[in-house]
């Protein structure tokens, strides 16, 4: 466990060892870039930090998006102690230590800082609730995971949780450019000139990563030597070089799965075939179970195309057993096909809406008795029951929808205007209608 203040945080940016994203980390609230959405002027966070309101809270976003340097900006704003643990490292005895500092500091606050907070097991995590609950510390915890899958109900309860968002383009483009000229912190002591294209190249890449976009700047600045005028230019090319690629991130287990899926049938059910074929393509770069996409397009198939284009489920369940057959990365064909193929597709709900107004029925026990004349009679002793005596077989359409079958006259099937769906309507009224006259 370490403990620092902000005023030595700020000192230990002097040393050369520091990487350039450490050392351009903001000092105030005006130095920090991105999260709008939480920071504007009259937020809920902005006020609590201006008035030194502060409470707990738990920072959730994806990496670079400035979780731990809010933390310091935080802690310096409000002239509080800062005690700093990365959940990897510390356990019950550092928690317990961290809190009897706190209590030495009162009536000073302090904000104990737990990277990663999402890997603290419940028994770590309840050691936190008494403090909370009691003020003796205020606590700041970051995360790149669903705090909602991770931590517990108690925990949660005793803190207030804000989603940060990867930096805008702008916001790390003005960061990079800040670190060029920054001579204390930056790299202003160097004759550094940056392409343009280099700096688009940084700058998008590094997809909403302000560390990953720093941390490629100085390795290219560090290993480019200077021509004869001392000046070190950086190009496209050494741009690129330095700009590892980036993982995508993407957790099977946690809410990338759940929302990159959410966005890729939301995208299939907008009639949008680039916006599904991104999402897709994101779960498959992510190592997803290419089991589990095709299930959802043989899903998205029966539930929001249906009878609009029945011939989509075949497409489906086609892809779902070549996925099944050939395995990935050659079936990554087959579900792009399915994709595209319910994308522009017809859509139509009236299949799921109608099974679903009947199993609500049957569930509430309003499903009536199977009445005699329908109900079996291949069995000795049917006949003398009366079961299926009174039935009539139907020799034309017309006839047999002028027989009263569903339970309590239920209407259920809706058929729309929606591509196939317009015939299966004006079969069922031509039925209805009965045998016209042909003369």
């Amino acid at each position: 466990m370490s403990s620092k203040s902000p005023d030595l945080f700020q000192v230990e940016h002097a040393a050369e060892h520091v990487s350039l994203a450490r050392r351009m980390r903001p000092r105030t609230l005006a130095d920090y870039e991105g999260q709008r959405h939480m920071l504007a002027q009259g937020s809920l966070l902005r006020r609590a930090i201006e008035s030194d309101r502060l409470f707990s809270m738990i920072l959730y976003g994806p990496p670079g998006s400035g979780k731990t340097s809010l933390g310091h900006v935080i802690a310096g704003a409000t002239s509080s102690a800062l005690t700093m643990l990365n959940a990897v490292e510390a356990g019950v005895g550092d928690l317990r230590r961290a809190v009897a500092e706190a209590r030495t500091r009162a009536p000073r606050r302090t904000i104990v800082f737990i990277d990663e907070v999402h890997r603290f097991n419940k028994a770590q995590q309840d050691v936190l609730l008494g403090p909370l609950e009691n003020d003796v510390m205020t606590m700041i915890g970051a995360t790149v995971e669903n705090p909602f899958f991770y931590l517990n109900h108690a925990l949660l309860s005793r803190v207030q949780v804000f989603e940060l968002r990867p930096l805008l383009y702008d916001e790390v483009a003005s960061i990079v450019d800040r670190a060029l000229v920054d001579a204390e912190r930056g790299l202003g002591d160097y004759k550094v000139e940056l392409a343009p294209e280099a700096r688009d190249h940084l700058v998008a890449n590094s997809l909403g990563d302000a560390r990953k976009a720093l941390s490629a700047l100085e390795l290219a600045v560090l290993s480019t030597p200077p021509n004869g005028n001392g000046v070190i230019r950086i190009g496209l090319e050494a741009a690129t070089e330095c700009l590892v690629k980036r993982v995508v991130r993407y957790d099977r287990d946690g809410d990338s799965h759940y929302d990159v899926a959410s966005a890729f049938i939301k995208s299939i059910r907008a009639s949008q075939p680039d916006a599904a074929l991104a999402w897709m393509s994101r779960m498959m770069s992510g190592g997803e179970d290419p089991r589990f996409i095709s299930r959802r397009l043989v899903i998205s198939a029966s539930e929001d195309i249906g009878m609009a284009d029945p011939r989509a489920l075949l497409v489906a369940v086609a892809a779902a057993r070549a996925t099944e057959m050939i395995g990935m990365p050659e079936a990554r064909y087959a579900l792009a096909e399915a994709c595209v193929y319910l994308a522009t597709a017809p859509k139509s709900r009236s299949c799921a809406d109608a099974v679903g107004a009947a199993m609500e029925d049957a569930e509430r026990g309003e499903a009536l008795e199977v009445p005699e004349h329908l109900r079996s009679a291949g069995y000795a002793g049917a006949s003398r029951l009366g079961h299926g005596t009174d039935y009539e077989m139907p020799t034309t359409e017309s006839e047999g929808r002028k027989q009263e079958l569903a339970p309590g006259g239920r209407r259920y099937s809706r058929p729309g205007e929606s591509g196939y769906e317009r015939e299966v309507r004006a079969r069922l009224q031509d039925w209805d209608d009965g045998p016209r006259d042909r003369n």
